[in-house]
């Protein structure tokens, strides 16, 4: 395992660090013994950067990560949580959301504390709240060690929320499909510039860059004379950045734990040669030929009022354009939002009743009612009721 400095403390990160937002699950909910033992043995091998939230797995996450960490686990890492922003309305919500989540997480400290989600104008109200008052006195009495934020805004905002204050750390989406989108190349190396460390959410776009490979991406990898698996080349590509940190992985198979841990003992800044480099710009623009909504699968704009379940029609429609296979398309668009695969609720595009709830929280920004009226013409079409019918006999529900 390699590791990199936090520049303010001196902090000796894993250059992987453990992200808690898509444990593996049984029966909808976290495979909590699987995910224990995916865990402790990533920090067996060296992770020692470990990050949640507050609204991970409907709150589940944290209290998880609360009896996972014992018997030693705990002092073995720097343990990440945030403050989410969002639900904050005075000092005192502040309060005792933090009090909780030491209470969740079963310790007396959090090592890297973040407020959560931030774009320039939930940045306004928190600045208003006086969260920056709530971190010096949470940083006084022990419960945090380190105060920073994780953004989702555009690169001005985040260039000022940098300034505002005294940041040990922050944390971007980054990838080699998001140079120019939020902070980007540009807010990485401000912040750099600042002293921050820098921690990255999103190093494969929600999966989007490994799963499935459409076939036209795997030709171009294809042409390298060192051949790397999507994901290692997906890596090396944020890891050959000197400014960065961690990088967060949310893994959940013991197949992607064992292949981004080789990777993250061998990954250093500056190593990918220059023909290498435009590689990766050349699966970029292919990707940007084939690539549609920009969903990214973090799942904030959920719940839906209307019970949409937004991140699956996204994921199902862009999987559509990256592999162009229809016919498992409509089959798993009927299945999986329609809930025939969980035994719940349908949760079809077409139930959008434009309330617009969804645009407020979505970090990408996107026209989410807009991009589900195109989904819903795609595979709500007239031979939509066939297809529930073949996937309720598919998967068992006939």
């Amino acid at each position: 395992m390699l590791y990199r400095k936090i520049p303010e403390n001196g902090d000796e990160l894993s250059i992987l660090g453990f992200g808690c937002m898509r444990l593996p699950l049984k029966e909808g909910k976290i495979d909590e013994e699987r995910a224990a033992q995916q865990v402790r043995y990533a920090i067996d091998c060296g992770v020692n950067y470990i990050d949640t939230a507050w609204p991970y797995h409907m709150g589940k996450s944290e209290p998880f990560l609360g009896q996972t960490l014992v018997d030693g686990y705990r002092e073995k890492v720097k343990l990440a949580t945030k403050l989410p922003s969002w639900t904050v309305k005075s000092l005192e919500d502040m309060n005792r959301i933090l009090n909780a989540q030491l209470e969740r997480l079963r310790t007396d400290h959090i090592d890297y504390y973040l407020v959560h989600g931030l774009v320039g104008t939930l940045w306004d109200k928190m600045e208003k709240l006086d969260v920056l008052g709530f971190l010096d006195k949470a940083r006084s009495e022990g419960r945090i060690i380190n105060a920073g934020f994780s953004f989702h805004g555009s690169v001005d905002d985040f260039k000022r929320i940098v300034d505002a204050y005294s940041w040990t750390f922050c944390q971007i989406q980054y990838n080699f499909l998001d140079e120019k989108n939020q902070a980007g190349t540009e807010g990485l190396k401000y912040a750099a510039s600042k002293g921050l460390g820098v921690i990255i959410m999103e190093p494969l776009r929600g999966g989007k860059l490994t799963n499935p490979i459409p076939p036209a991406v795997q030709d171009i990898w294809n042409e390298a004379s060192v051949k790397r698996t999507p994901a290692e080349w997906a890596l090396r590509w944020i890891w050959n950045h000197p400014e960065v940190t961690v990088v967060l992985s949310g893994m959940n198979e013991e197949s992607h734990i064992q292949e981004n841990l080789k990777v993250a003992d061998a990954a250093y800044p500056e190593s990918l040669t220059e023909a290498e480099l435009q590689l990766v710009k050349k699966v970029e623009q292919k990707y940007r030929e084939l690539m549609k909504t920009g969903c990214t699968g973090c799942r904030y704009c959920t719940p839906c009022p209307a019970e949409v379940d937004i991140p699956s029609c996204f994921e199902i429609y862009d999987n559509f354009h990256l592999s162009g296979n229809e016919k498992e398309a409509k089959l798993m668009y009927a299945a999986k939002p329609g809930g025939i695969i969980r035994g719940d609720v349908s949760g079809y595009a077409s139930q959008c009743v434009q309330c617009g709830q969804c645009i407020e929280k979505c970090p990408q920004h996107l026209d989410i009612p807009s991009l589900l009226e195109t989904v819903a013409g795609e595979f709500e079409g007239n031979d939509f009721k066939g297809w529930r019918v073949i996937a309720k006999k598919s998967f068992g529900k006939e």
